[in-house]
């Protein structure tokens, strides 16, 4: 019992960042599974995370519903951003993504000057949120997904978003309606980014703009890239290891951002699919059988 405690002051704050990167991994999943290459995560995150807390702050809002509001915004204002951006692919996507996300931190910090009120701290950020996140909500949160996804996947919907990944004029000719389900799986995105900026709201205690920002955008997409885009369980693997290996690495000081560099950029080259490949996984079973 004193070595778990031990380990949970030591290493507790980096697990259940661990799990809101999780949180994040999935977000981009939904959208990257129907083969959508959106940057637009950390602006979700930004909307549900300064919703939920000044809620929390400022209505005396209980934690679930502050959580749920803030996801629920974030995935209305993704309903509205993916009626016209939808209509972009490939790199042009990205971009207009990645502006939504400066358009949210802009806000952020001139939301109290636009409107008067001292709702969001501007510049500062917004402090005081009382810590409210637990492992146990986080780990219950994650369990939930990852039961959707599942039956997602068995679904019609599951599998019309597959088909639309492969080639969106085949999934066209066969009655899919690919604008919605497009919608759905970027809806589905922002509902879970705005939750994990709940829980990082409410675990960290603060907000600020700087936090959604683009290199925010960019570790949310390297948590699939790492993990892989095939499974959804690839985003869940990614998002740990790029969250734990900082800190396994912290003797190496300045020099960690290099290895993770290094790292990604070998996965890239010898795993494209990422480190969890379905494919891959039942060939070595299928050897092991055949032995």
């Amino acid at each position: 019992m004193n070595i778990f405690s031990e380990f949970w002051a030591t290493y507790g704050s980096v697990v259940q960042f661990a799990l809101i990167n999780m949180l994040l991994g999935i977000s981009i999943y939904f959208t990257l599974y129907t083969g959508l290459l959106s940057l637009a995560n950390a602006g979700f995150m930004g909307i549900g995370a300064y919703v939920s807390a000044a809620l929390t702050i400022h209505a005396g809002t209980p934690f679930p519903v502050s959580l749920l509001v803030g996801a629920l915004s974030a995935a209305l204002i993704g309903w509205l951003l993916g009626l016209p951006v939808l209509r972009l692919r490939d790199v042009y996507l990205a971009i207009a993504t990645l502006g939504f996300g400066e358009i949210v931190r802009i806000t952020a910090v001139n939301f109290d000057k636009f409107s008067g009120l001292t709702l969001l701290g501007g510049a500062q950020g917004l402090d005081g949120i009382p810590k409210l996140t637990t492992p146990v909500s986080l780990l219950f949160v994650l369990f939930i997904l990852c039961i959707f996804l599942v039956q997602l996947h068995r679904s019609r919907a599951g599998r019309a978003l597959a088909a639309i990944r492969r080639d969106e004029s085949v999934a066209a000719t066969m009655g899919i309606d690919v604008y919605q389900y497009k919608l759905l799986a970027f809806v589905l995105g922002a509902f879970v980014a705005g939750l994990a900026g709940g829980f990082s709201a409410h675990l960290t205690r603060f907000v600020g703009p700087n936090d959604f920002s683009f290199s925010a955008a960019v570790n949310i997409l390297a948590f699939a890239v790492l993990g892989g885009t095939l499974h959804w369980s690839g985003a869940l693997v990614g998002a740990a290891i790029l969250t734990i290996l900082p800190e396994a690495l912290r003797f190496m000081k300045e020099y960690r951002g290099i290895v993770n560099g290094v790292i990604l950029v070998l996965v890239i080259i010898y795993l494209p699919h990422g480190l969890v490949n379905p494919k891959w996984i039942r060939g070595i079973f299928r050897r092991k059988e055949a032995r």
